[in-house]
């Protein structure tokens, strides 16, 4: 989930016009059926700009409460509030600056600077994942759990052992379990974590290469008629192909788009209406309305 959120953070320019499509397609053009707006797909676009929000807040709440909940168990309850004022305070302080100084940020050196923190962590999670899995066929072989037993000798199997420290160890060394968490960090690495983590960052570095291909050849190296997308089997589940704009369709989609927007600023009064409309007697509101629809788009 966290190599597919960076992903998306990295394509954010590049999915704005994709984004100003759907939005505008689920506004001006809405299904036809009235049972056809009750669709998932139909109500995500057109409450994308609070579901995205709200799915996030959801998520970090129930998050908070799972770890929070996990650590109760063995902690008193004296040890909450320190953590949980640090925690509020921090969070804070990085949104007041970044409402107070995001503007003088790159948008895009911004989005770079966090994926590749949000890479990290995920890098440091699957080599994590790995380490725990050796570590837990090693403890079956000793009858318990070694690496809790201390740093020394007989605590890690040397038979895939890359290096070893007797310190820093995250299970018991306070302090460290914060780089264990954040970068995966072990003091006592194995071939499958050391490969493991180097085999994710190749992923990314391919199919960030792949990507970046497809942009500018509009297909995969070597596949004229395939794109990633087409990749996904969802992709021809849904029928997505059948769905696709055409170039022409998006630039006459986003102009009654760019009319329907001057319209409301006419009609809100934030710009006067252009001159040329002159509303003859007799003529139906329908058709006065329509001619300040055509005229505000020629003009805007």
């Amino acid at each position: 989930m966290i190599s597919m959120m960076g992903v998306a953070m990295l394509r954010i320019n590049k999915m704005q016009q994709k984004w100003r499509v759907k939005l505008a397609q689920a506004l001006l053009q809405p299904p036809s059926k009235k049972i056809d707006r009750l669709k998932i797909g139909y109500l995500s676009k057109k409450y994308a700009m609070f579901v995205l929000p709200f799915v996030t807040v959801l998520r970090e709440g129930l998050e908070a409460v799972v770890f929070v909940g996990g650590v109760g168990l063995n902690e008193s309850a004296t040890a909450f509030p320190l953590p949980v004022v640090v925690g509020l305070i921090a969070g804070i302080a990085i949104g007041v600056i970044l409402y107070y100084f995001g503007n003088n940020v790159s948008m895009k050196l911004f989005l770079i600077v966090s994926t590749s923190m949000l890479y990290l962590i995920s890098a440091g999670l699957f080599s994590r994942g790995v380490w725990y899995f050796e570590n837990y066929v090693y403890n079956k072989k000793t009858g318990g759990d070694a690496s809790e037993n201390g740093s020394g000798p007989g605590t890690y199997d040397i038979s895939k052992s890359v290096w070893h420290v007797n310190c820093c160890n995250p299970e018991t060394d306070h302090g460290w379990d914060v780089f264990n968490a954040l970068l995966g960090w072990q003091n006592s690495a194995t071939y499958g974590s050391v490969i493991s983590y180097n085999i994710y960052w190749i992923f990314v570095i391919l199919t960030l290469l792949l990507m970046m291909y497809e942009e500018n050849n509009s297909h995969l190296p070597g596949l004229k008629n395939l794109t990633l997308a087409q990749l996904n089997p969802m992709y021809h589940i849904r029928g997505k192909r059948r769905n696709e704009l055409s170039a022409v369709q998006e630039e006459e989609l986003m102009a009654k788009m760019n009319d329907q927007e001057a319209l409301l600023k006419i009609l809100k009064g934030e710009v006067s209406p252009p001159q040329e409309i002159k509303v003859q007697a007799g003529s139906s509101s329908d058709e006065v309305v329509e001619a300040e629809y055509h005229a505000a788009g020629e003009k805007y």
